[in-house]
């Protein structure tokens, strides 16, 4: 019975994604930005927030800074992580996305 009400349900939760943008700065060039997105089932926030905190969490993302994580659920953030000085170059206007 359970299976079948998930299943009747599932169709109407929000689907979650996790966002990592980073930022590479080369003096003289335009600063590049990459984006890249990993995707979640519709009703996967648990398996979506544990994804996120592992990526915040990471030594490596840290190393990579300047670097901005989010998560989203469906149009909304929920949460949102910076590292380094991304607020600086969010303002600058010669930003390429690769």
């Amino acid at each position: 019975m359970k299976r079948i009400l998930r299943q009747a349900i599932k169709p109407f939760l929000p689907k979650y994604q996790v966002i990592f943008t980073s930022y590479q700065i080369i003096p003289g060039q335009p600063i590049t930005k990459k984006l890249s997105k990993h995707a979640f089932e519709k009703g996967a926030s648990k398996e979506a927030k544990e994804f996120y905190n592992k990526v915040i969490g990471s030594e490596f993302t840290k190393a990579l800074a300047p670097v901005e994580v989010h998560l989203k659920r469906s149009f909304f953030t929920v949460s949102k992580t910076n590292f380094g000085p991304v607020e600086k170059f969010k303002k600058v206007k010669d930003i390429s996305a690769h």
